[in-house]
């Protein structure tokens, strides 16, 4: 398996893998994520990761799965809300213009950070400086707007944690096996495991 080939499935060009794809130095994606869409999965930068201005940023650990129309809402959608109007007059330029100054410096809630093993289902949406730990899944159609637990299982709107996939123990034992990181080879060696084994068989197929 190459990290570095757009495409990484014969004939399916729905599927592209992130990291060679994206060239924002805003988001940063780990190997093997992917994102899959029947569209256009090359436009993930402009069409999936919406209101991206800066400075805050979006990082996606390794092997993440994100299901199609999957969106990450950054802080560049903020408004005022202190004020009786929330409309962004000034970017709508002529004379508004002058008062840009009402529209800069408004509160966020820094970088947007997605682990590594994270399942997005199909239209998933990501709002601003929300933490997603690893092994979580986000179910479909779900509006995430506060941070998710490791292995944790999220649905609805707002996303709600239905359950943990893991008791803390073995949370905390994937956590420091970190799969993830194994080199290639063994990975690969492994896949079995790491698909359908328990945590025991995962430690015991750990690098040494």
């Amino acid at each position: 398996m190459d990290p570095n080939v757009l495409h990484p499935m014969p004939g399916q060009p729905r599927v592209v893998l992130l990291k060679p794809l994206v060239t924002s130095p805003l988001i940063s994606v780990g190997e093997f994520s992917y994102y899959d869409d029947p569209d256009d999965p090359t436009a993930f930068e402009t069409r999936n990761v919406l209101y991206h201005y800066g400075p805050e940023r979006l990082v996606i650990g390794k092997f993440c799965a994100l299901g199609e129309g999957v969106r990450f809402i950054m802080n560049g959608a903020n408004h005022r809300m202190d004020g009786p109007s929330t409309y962004p007059f000034p970017i709508m330029g002529g004379s508004w213009a002058e008062h840009f100054d009402l529209i800069t410096g408004l509160p966020g809630r820094g970088d947007t950070v997605v682990g590594n093993d994270v399942w997005f289902g199909y239209q998933a949406m990501v709002m601003p400086g929300v933490r997603i730990g690893s092994g979580a899944v986000i179910a479909s159609g779900s509006v995430v707007v506060d941070d998710v637990p490791d292995y944790g299982i999220v649905g609805g709107n707002p996303a709600k944690l239905i359950r943990l996939r893991y008791n803390a123990d073995e949370i905390a034992r994937l956590l420091a096996l970190a799969w993830w990181d194994w080199p290639l080879e063994h990975l690969t060696e492994h896949v079995r495991t790491i698909m359908s084994g328990t945590v025991d068989a995962l430690e015991a197929a750990a690098p040494r």
